[in-house]
């Protein structure tokens, strides 16, 4: 058996936390005077809290104090949590499940590659936590995607070398990352957006056991 590696992103990727994002980020906005549009929002994707925040104060022409910008993160990551804390496996994405058991029936390593310093929690309320041999998550690195650190830990904690690697990301930030580490980059979302991956699904739905059979094998590589 060809043993390869396999890192998931979190958001947009095994679930859809991106609408919890945007609530949150949304009635932060608000409450100072700020709207931001669902095509703006994009650009808060895969993007740290901080470099987020900075974003929306840009988009109103706002100025904050160190101590407000710092409230306000905290205040965003309460509303946060408390619309993650209901989650359960009803909101993993389609076919994320089946792709997961897939690779664990073929013996392929799997980790987690996400910015979110709540990945372990959301897992754990969705029932994939034991699913994951490493993960890797906001509170182990230091650069943001599209730096590859996050992919290039993911990889050393698998045993793996980065081009016997694969990554499933929604993001542009994302891909590139993969692209630096040298892993076979897969998008999940539109073509038109994520065209610098290697290959691109919808979701995972689209992605046949044929097609992951043909990266565990070699057949399918880097383009």
């Amino acid at each position: 058996m060809h043993k390869k590696g396999f890192i998931f992103d979190l958001d947009g990727v095994i679930v859809d936390t991106a609408k919890y994002h945007f609530l949150a980020w949304k009635k932060l906005a608000r409450s100072i005077g700020v709207d931001f549009t669902e095509v703006q929002n994009e650009q808060l994707k895969g993007v740290s809290r901080v470099r987020s925040l900075e974003k929306i104060l840009e988009w109103g022409n706002k100025t904050l104090s160190e101590d407000e910008f710092t409230k306000l993160m905290g205040m965003k990551n309460q509303d946060y949590l408390s619309y993650i804390d209901k989650m359960d496996d009803s909101e993993i994405l389609p076919d994320v499940s089946q792709t997961l058991d897939y690779l664990i029936n073929q013996e392929q390593a799997i980790a987690l590659g996400s910015a979110s310093k709540n990945a372990t929690p959301i897992l754990k309320k969705v029932n994939l936590f034991a699913k994951f041999e490493a993960i890797v998550d906001g509170n182990d690195v230091s650069k943001a995607k599209p730096d590859p650190e996050v992919f290039l830990i993911g990889a050393k904690l698998l045993g793996m070398n980065p081009e016997d690697c694969t990554v499933f990301e929604d993001s542009v930030a994302g891909i590139q990352a993969a692209n630096t580490a040298n892993m076979i980059s897969i998008g999940i979302g539109e073509q038109s957006v994520l065209h610098e991956a290697d290959y691109v699904f919808n979701d995972f739905t689209e992605m046949s056991s044929e097609f992951l059979e043909g990266i565990i094998s070699g057949t399918i590589n880097k383009k």
